[in-house]
């Protein structure tokens, strides 16, 4: 399943670059791909495991970029 959140505060190309490594890395997490131009995030999970998977990116979130948040 594949869902795309906008994000605020993102603060240049590289910032998301890193941002996207460490989204990535998350178990449960196939693919994920951040745009610094229109400031949105695409992630690809199971349906089941969203819930713990997006609990995991606010997280990463806060830590690799705290200025960042993600819009819901």
């Amino acid at each position: 399943m594949k869902k795309v959140y906008q994000l605020e505060g993102l603060d240049c190309a590289n910032c998301a670059a890193k941002l996207e490594r460490a989204i990535g890395e998350i178990e449960g997490v196939s693919a994920a791909s951040i745009s610094f131009m229109t400031q949105r995030m695409t992630i690809e999970t199971q349906e089941d495991q969203l819930a713990g998977v997006m609990k995991m990116v606010k997280k990463t979130i806060r830590k690799v970029e705290p200025d960042c948040t993600l819009v819901e």
